[in-house]
């Protein structure tokens, strides 16, 4: 009986401390299966929300697109997070049709209510522990951005464009196109 409830006691002791995990990656996963499902359906329909960003991008040797392409990507913009459903490449741009994801949104505003809420409670009063306690969501919570926005000014200066190799700071001088099989 003392082993059951040591057991017992030390799951609840965990369950207590890590059980936002659970929560958080449990609900996470169902929100991308539930995308994953309304954007790939024969005829989603996003029309009420939809907003076109272009971003210019060269490709060498890529085609237009004449139609844009399912797909499924979130990314996080000014702290709001925003889910790709289609994107075509078109006359060195990037074309990309996004929606908010309102059920992004709300698990982080959820999950950090909570923790602070948790971290309010240990702490006592006072001007100092106000900061703490808007930082220490940021322990809790896993970083998760697919696509990054800003570029530091060492990257823009290594950035020679789009290479699809790993090597860095690869320098090619190509004025002509390739050579043609006869």
């Amino acid at each position: 009986m003392r082993r059951f409830s040591a057991i017992l006691l030390l799951c609840c002791f965990a369950l207590y401390h890590f059980g936002y995990y659970v929560f958080y990656f449990s609900y996470q996963y169902k929100i991308e299966h539930t995308w994953q499902a309304k954007v790939f359906d024969e005829n989603p329909d996003f029309s009420q929300k939809e907003r076109l960003m272009e971003i210019p991008l060269s490709l060498p040797y890529a085609s237009d697109q004449e139609d844009f392409k399912a797909t499924n990507t979130s990314f996080e913009k000014n702290g709001e997070y925003y889910r790709v459903v289609k994107q075509r490449y078109a006359n060195d741009t990037l074309q990309i049709i996004y929606i908010p994801d309102t059920a992004k949104n709300r698990l982080d505003q959820s999950v950090r209510q909570w923790i602070t809420s948790l971290v309010n409670d240990d702490l006592p009063d006072g001007n100092g522990n106000q900061l703490i306690a808007k930082l220490f969501p940021k322990d809790y919570t896993q970083p998760h951005q697919d696509i990054i926005w800003e570029r530091t000014t060492e990257e823009q200066q290594l950035s020679i464009g789009f290479i699809f190799l790993a090597y860095q700071n690869q320098v090619k001088d190509l004025h002509s196109p390739p050579p043609e099989w006869v």
